[in-house]
């Protein structure tokens, strides 16, 4: 669907002044100015994201009684099992925990239900059964903020319950020994964005402060957390949380970390995915290279081998896990192929554009596990909130949905508005999950569409593109895109920038790449120069834009590829329009 370019105004006055007062080139300067940040020391912070400038751990609320706890517990030779969920955030945030468990002398194991079998968050059956077998402290990652029922079997079993959480905080708080999330009412921490894996790494972090009776933690304990920031940054970018403030410094440094000490399991994985030879890495490479092969174990209903990968202390059993989990990634794009050709049909065919506020598209069979990342491709296509939904295919079992959200639109509340219709919901504003009866599908999908058009007004139906600047190709010299790039790592709250510019020629016809030709290789020329692209996900343009035989405008993102020790400056193709009499910047500012 059709995208409206707003490019963002420019004072050249603020832009030098900025430049001077921070020492920082004038496209830096401009940029952090695109990003509100006007003054020169925030900027300075900003650009240097120093370690020094995480907030201690004991200012994290619920921090002390937990870390008290565990600590108590270790004393004990209590048996400690960690719980976590089943995504990379999840997996990151377990995996550290249970190595400074291990390092502390604890009695220590984990474990992760089954995405299919068991659902999210604390499940009554499995508590039971871990306390069956001996466990007598559980430590939740990543979940267990909403269980309020699990948490009193928990004590009726006489489990010792700790849970640390970030995810959408309930009414009513379970009644836990102790509950860490930077998120919690009246509480005064100052950034409630951290992700599961970095309230984990706090708690590893207090409990190594504790064990060395300093708040400068020993040698051995530093090594290990500095090797620990690594598993946050997998987590926290995997997570799509934003990065900005504790976030952006945790993955920085979590970057630096994964490139020059790697866990036996993530060097294989960086090995088979060839980023082992990249002289630095990105939040991009996580985010399209590491993440999706552990997030397919969680995905499949096989997390435990994600976490396995992330704390195997065996050369050989790291490189069959990689081996597997890359396998496994395959068949998870496999299903995901036939998954969102069956799901864009069923769309295109109920769909209205200018009617539909939302789309509820459900089939049985479809895979549970991979119906979420359909569901966000699907919602940046239309930008509409998603929700796919897969039901069981022998009718027994209830369906299993996944919705994905624009901006604008908070599924939280969405789906609490529909919760009459559902067995079960939780999630963020951007993405949820659901439980409901086959037979109140349509009274469910009425509802939603139907909240979704109160909500949802003409103008939040058109999805926008805020480019930063309009530039020519001659710009975008290796110097100029080496300058943007301090200003990484990117993502929510922090994307990399988006420039745009007009009157660009297609060098040689389109060309289709990837798994099930899903994205666009593209040569562009202007004025004669002439620049590399890749459109990901693009691959749907290519036959309208070999049709086009004038120039077009094009929104991108440049960025610096390293190739066989060569770089060159190449261009992420995010949209393109055939270009008009006028400038983009006339035409949609």
């Amino acid at each position: 669907m059709a995208k409206l370019w707003r490019i963002q105004p420019h004072d050249p006055t603020r832009i030098l002044a900025l430049e001077r007062a921070a020492s920082v080139p004038a496209v830096v300067a401009q940029l952090l100015l695109c990003r509100g940040i006007h003054d020169a020391q925030v900027a300075r912070e900003f650009l240097e994201a120093k370690l020094t400038s995480l907030r201690d751990p004991e200012d994290l609320p619920g921090m002390t009684a937990a870390a008290d706890r565990i600590m108590a517990a270790i004393a004990a030779g209590r048996r400690i099992v960690i719980y976590g969920d089943y995504d990379v955030d999840g997996m990151s945030g377990t995996a550290l925990l249970f190595l400074c468990l291990k390092m502390l002398s604890a009695e220590v194991s984990y474990y992760v239900p089954n995405r299919i079998d068991e659902g999210y968050g604390l499940n009554s059956d499995s508590l039971t059964a871990l306390a069956a077998r001996g466990a007598q402290m559980i430590v939740t990652v990543d979940c267990g903020i909403a269980s309020v029922a699990e948490a009193e079997l928990a004590r009726q079993l006489g489990l010792e319950l700790v849970i640390t959480d970030h995810h959408e905080i309930p009414t009513r708080l379970p009644a836990a020994a102790a509950v860490i999330h930077p998120g919690l009412p009246d509480s005064a921490y100052p950034f409630a964005g951290l992700c599961g894996a970095g309230v984990a790494f706090k708690l590893a972090w207090a409990l190594c402060q504790r064990a060395s009776q300093s708040k400068k933690v020993g040698p051995r304990m530093r090594d290990f957390l500095m090797q620990a920031i690594g598993l946050v940054s997998l987590g926290t970018v995997a997570d799509v949380v934003p990065l900005v403030d504790e976030n952006r410094v945790l993955v920085r440094h979590g970057l630096a970390s994964l490139r020059e000490r790697p866990g036996l399991g993530i060097a294989a994985l960086m090995k088979l995915t060839g980023i082992d030879e990249k002289p630095e890495l990105s939040s991009e490479d996580i985010g399209f290279m590491l993440a999706p092969r552990l997030n397919a174990a969680g995905r499949l209903g096989q997390a435990t081998l994600g976490i396995e990968l992330l704390t195997t202390d065996s050369a050989d059993r790291a490189s069959a896990l990689a081996a597997y989990l890359h396998e496994l990634n395959g068949s998870r794009e496999s299903l995901e192929r036939s998954i969102y050709l069956a799901a864009n049909k069923q769309a295109l065919e109920q769909f209205d554009p200018e009617g539909d506020a939302a789309l509820v598209l459900a089939e049985r069979g479809w895979h549970p596990g991979v119906i979420g990342i359909v569901a966000s491709r699907l919602a940046e296509k239309f930008h509409r909130p998603v929700v796919l939904i897969a039901f069981d295919p022998l009718g027994i079992k209830p369906g299993i949905g996944s919705a994905r959200s624009v901006p604008g639109f908070g599924l939280h509340v969405a789906l609490q508005a529909c919760s009459e219709h559902l067995l079960s919901h939780g999630g963020h504003a951007a993405a949820a999950g659901l439980k409901i009866e086959e037979a109140k599908l349509e009274f469910f999908r009425s509802q939603f569409c139907e909240h979704a058009a109160a909500e949802m007004s003409a103008a939040h139906r058109v999805a926008e593109l805020r480019i930063d600047a309009e530039v020519p190709f001659s710009a975008l010299t290796s110097s100029a895109v080496a300058d943007i790039e301090r200003l990484s790592p990117f993502g929510p709250a922090n994307p990399r920038p988006l420039l745009c510019t007009s009157n660009v020629t297609l060098s040689e016809p389109p060309k289709r790449i990837g798994g099930g030709e899903r994205h666009l290789a593209l040569r562009l020329s202007q004025h004669g120069l002439q620049l590399r692209a890749v459109a990901f996900g693009g691959g749907e343009w290519a036959a309208a834009l070999s049709e086009i035989s004038g120039p077009i405008d094009v929104a991108f993102r440049p960025l610096i590829n390293h190739f066989r020790g060569r770089k060159s400056v190449e261009l992420q193709v995010c949209d393109w329009q055939q270009t008009a009499a006028i400038s983009p910047t006339e035409r949609r500012a």
